[in-house]
């Protein structure tokens, strides 16, 4: 068995708090640390469902100096959360404003239902039915 272990993964934000709050409320993971660090003019917040010690969990990075919104690219795809009733997930969500580009529904190819919503930042996160 390897002893390698997935820890997290950054995203870097511009809004912090509204940030931690999509993830936080909308999505119910727990901020698990915050630290400014003023030399470096940052601050890293980490996220997850799960302890570090044991879950990979998402680290948020905002530069406090970060005026523009951040070019997302092409090279990131999407964050991937299970839920457990997908269209009430995504009823909730849409309530709240969030951006769903691809609402429920199975696969094209195959019978997964799946949905991809958007975070403040852009960021593609696909949630998918597991019940």
């Amino acid at each position: 068995m390897s002893k390698f272990r997935l820890l997290h993964t950054m995203l870097r934000v511009l809004d912090l708090d509204k940030s931690i709050d999509f993830y936080t409320r909308l999505l119910g993971m727990k901020l698990l640390r915050r630290t400014d660090f003023e030399s470096g003019r940052f601050t890293l917040a980490f996220v997850g469902y799960g302890e570090e010690s044991d879950t990979a969990v998402i680290e948020l990075t905002h530069n406090w100096d970060q005026t523009e919104p951040y070019n997302l690219g092409n090279a990131f795809g999407h964050i991937a959360l299970g839920v457990p009733d997908i269209y009430a997930t995504c009823e909730g969500l849409a309530a709240e404003g969030v951006s769903i580009p691809r609402p429920p529904g199975p696969m094209k190819h195959g019978t997964t239902v799946i949905a991809f919503i958007e975070d403040p930042d852009g960021y593609k996160i696909e949630l998918i039915e597991k019940k």
